[in-house]
């Protein structure tokens, strides 16, 4: 059976640079069905799902919805939910928990300063605090927005389950159903594609160590697409995996040329030059497409070591 996702992997796209932009992420658990547009298209109230999607606007969340893996029968509303919150700037980063009878007390979260990295409404109004256990590997299943999600999506979340990943959960769209299956893991926020669970596994040994898995990343979601390529192409070039070692410093141009400068925690800087092309031929962008298309990739053409970065650490 042909796929956007079985497409996208026999043109041998690439996937560098393509993860969702995000400082912070907030995640509400939320069992039962989801639809194509799952805040305001599940079983949550969807006067909460459109309240949620407006406050995060322009403040650097994103909301999603998690769930368990498996069987989705909906069984009512649950008595007790899980929610957490990951801010993914290097050298900021943290993962905060916290469970609620009554989801609507994320409205009263200040949407701006969690995108900013600060946490202090969600350990007031939701009684949080850090996260303890395993790293989050969250599968994106959302079928009713592309069915690569659920077709690949929730066969590898299962399996994660069962061989033991405490912190697999099911997630809502993550962008990108041709990568599919599409994997974040946090806190450090770093998105794969094309995930298989031996490779899923070796990602989180690596999160556990503090350390990040180049091969089949998609980015850190801190950083916009081009930062996104220039940061892995520098760990490429430099084989640096500690995970909170780059951060993207400055970007200057536009579409269809930039200039990143990566800068790494001992002073060391590097100038990278990202391009955006379309990927040919034209494709299927999903399997709900009715049309073809030319999805944007970043190719990274130069990295170069600034001359005068000094070591200061």
């Amino acid at each position: 059976m042909s796929t956007c996702a079985t497409v996208s992997r026999d043109l041998g796209e690439p996937i560098s640079g393509t993860a969702a932009t995000a400082t912070t992420w907030l995640l509400l658990e939320q069992p039962g069905p989801w639809g194509a547009k799952a805040l305001v298209s599940s079983h949550l109230d969807p006067a909460l799902g459109r309240a949620l999607d407006a406050a995060a606007r322009d403040t650097g969340v994103r909301v999603a919805l998690i769930r368990h893996p498996g069987r989705h029968a909906d069984f009512g509303a649950p008595p007790l939910r899980q929610v957490y919150a990951a801010h993914t700037a290097p050298g900021r980063v943290w993962l905060r928990s916290a469970t609620t009878h009554d989801p609507r007390l994320l409205l009263d979260l200040d949407f701006a300063a969690l995108g900013r990295g600060d946490h202090h409404t969600f350990d007031t109004a939701l009684r949080g605090g850090p996260h303890t256990g395993d790293p989050l590997a969250l599968v994106c299943t959302n079928g009713k927005r592309d069915r690569c999600c659920a077709l690949l999506g929730r066969p590898l979340a299962a399996e994660l389950a069962a061989s033991g990943v405490r912190g697999a959960w099911e997630v809502t769209h993550l962008g990108g159903h041709r990568f599919s299956p599409t994997l974040l893991v946090l806190p450090y926020g770093y998105a794969y594609g094309r995930a298989e669970a031996h490779t899923v596994r070796e990602v989180l040994r690596g999160v556990r160590d503090g350390r990040i898995v180049v091969e089949g990343c998609r980015g850190c979601s801190a950083w916009e697409r081009p930062g996104q390529a220039a940061e892995l192409a520098v760990r490429s070039a430099t084989g640096e995996d500690a995970a909170e070692a780059l951060s993207v410093v400055r970007t200057t141009g536009g579409a269809p040329r930039w200039e990143v400068t990566v800068a790494h925690r001992d002073g060391r800087h590097w100038q990278v030059v990202v391009d955006q092309g379309p990927s040919l031929p034209p494709r299927p962008e999903s399997c709900g497409a009715s049309v073809l298309g030319s999805p944007a990739r970043m190719d990274v053409v130069a990295v170069r070591e600034l001359a005068g970065s000094a070591l200061v650490g």
